[in-house]
């Protein structure tokens, strides 16, 4: 049975996606606005030993698949087979036609797939130094190769969008504004950014509000990047950022804690101890603003050992539930003052970040690899998807620490003041 066939037979012959093979067969319209195109037998035989969509990335990073037209249209057209595995009947059928030759080609891994048995080596998951691996494994990338996807902000979290065509960095601006308005800062007060990624909301409330401002992040790239922005923006004597575990910082009394992104890095059974700690940095009526991407229900796994999210872009990420994260920190004590659902905004997000990387591509590929270049172009694409359609989710949850009289400091209608 010919490659095209196959293809048919897995995805249907109405997916509008243009197939051609290296044994000659094609399928699709002929003017498709994206077609794949298989080169070589080693693309069989990633998709034959791991069916769905590892096989597929595997193919598609290594070069032995390309893809040609926009990323998203494509993934967009295959949602259930790129982002969800083949069922079992599909798989024994695919096999069954492709026969027993591609399971028994030997074909390597791309060096951009982060192996378990590497991690393991650096003891359980969420240990501090299996998290400072899996954290260098996707943000020491390049510092550069950032600066042309995210744009000047160096803003590696979902944006929140005033207009539907504000431009990514009034977005970006909105977010840390956002998050500065719900923790109601004030001029004087000391902050603690956790996962601050390249300083975004450090520098933000240092110089928009007057914030004394302490950022921690598991990436020496982003510590010495943000480290040299904050001395050329002249806000050395409010602002700081480290290169460290955000479990190593020992000073305590903050005003305010925000964590943008890190819950996402921290592990289920971990939670408690997350929430407590960031509790205990808080003096009493201090807020925490806890922004991550969370799953839509407390149904779906929170961990995909095998999907290819956690193989080569977040290893050992685990994704909660809102209503988990939310139980969770009541179970710590805070009272929960505000919760909202961004990820539509996250979505435009993405997009901006595609578009950054696509016109950036071929000096990205220079800087980084084709492989890396390609992970990132599907790992992003991919979620666009997976937010448009509800199958992930943004939220921003803002908890207070009671003072000893069970008050919470916060002002009688605070939304009012919010944008």
């Amino acid at each position: 049975m010919s490659l095209a066939k196959i293809f048919e037979k897995i995805v249907g012959t109405d997916a509008g996606i243009r197939l051609t093979a290296y044994d000659g067969s094609a399928t699709g319209p002929a003017d498709a606005d994206v077609s794949i195109e298989v080169k070589t037998p080693a693309a069989v035989a990633h998709l034959a030993q791991a069916p769905g969509e590892l096989g597929l990335a595997r193919a598609y990073i290594s070069g032995h698949i390309d893809v040609h037209g926009d990323m998203y249209t494509l993934l967009d057209h295959m949602w259930s087979i790129t982002l969800h595995d083949l069922s079992l009947r599909e798989k024994i059928d695919a096999v069954r036609s492709l026969g027993i030759k591609p399971l028994m080609m030997r074909v390597d891994l791309p060096p951009q797939e982060m192996r378990h048995s590497a991690l393991a080596k650096l003891g359980s998951r969420h240990a501090k130094q299996r998290d400072a691996e899996a954290i260098q494994h996707h943000y020491d990338v390049s510092n550069r190769f950032y600066e042309w996807v995210l744009g000047p902000s160096m803003a590696y979290t979902c944006a929140v969008f005033p207009e539907q065509d504000s431009t990514l960095e009034e977005a970006q601006y909105a977010k840390f504004d956002l998050v500065a308005k719900k923790l109601d800062l004030r001029p004087g007060m000391r902050l603690l950014d956790v996962g601050c990624g390249w300083g975004g909301m450090v520098m933000h409330a240092a110089k928009e509000y007057g914030v004394k401002a302490l950022g921690v992040t598991l990436s020496r790239q982003q510590a010495e990047w943000a480290q040299k922005a904050i001395a050329e923006a002249g806000l050395t004597d409010l602002a700081e950022v480290r290169h460290m575990d955000y479990r190593d910082v020992t000073e305590t009394g903050f005003d305010r804690v925000s964590s943008i992104g890190l819950t996402e890095h921290i592990g289920k059974d971990n939670l408690p101890a997350y929430f407590s700690f960031l509790y205990g940095k808080l003096k009493p009526g201090g807020r925490l603003l806890n922004h991550c991407i969370t799953r839509p229900t407390g149904t779906e796994k929170t961990f995909n050992k095998g999907g290819f999210i956690n193989r080569y872009v977040f290893p050992d990420g685990e994704l909660e539930s809102v209503g988990h994260l939310i139980r969770q920190m009541e179970d710590i004590g805070f009272e929960i003052r505000h919760e909202e659902n961004l990820r539509e905004h996250y979505a435009l997000t993405l997009r901006e970040w595609c578009a950054n990387l696509d016109a950036h591509w071929d000096e990205a590929v220079e800087e980084v690899g084709q492989g890396t270049a390609r992970v990132w172009r599907l790992y992003m694409a991919g979620c666009i998807v997976g937010f448009e359609r509800n199958k992930v989710q943004l939220h921003q949850v803002l908890g207070v620490r009671p003072d000893d009289r069970g008050r919470s400091q916060v002002a009688l209608r605070p939304s009012l003041h919010w944008p």
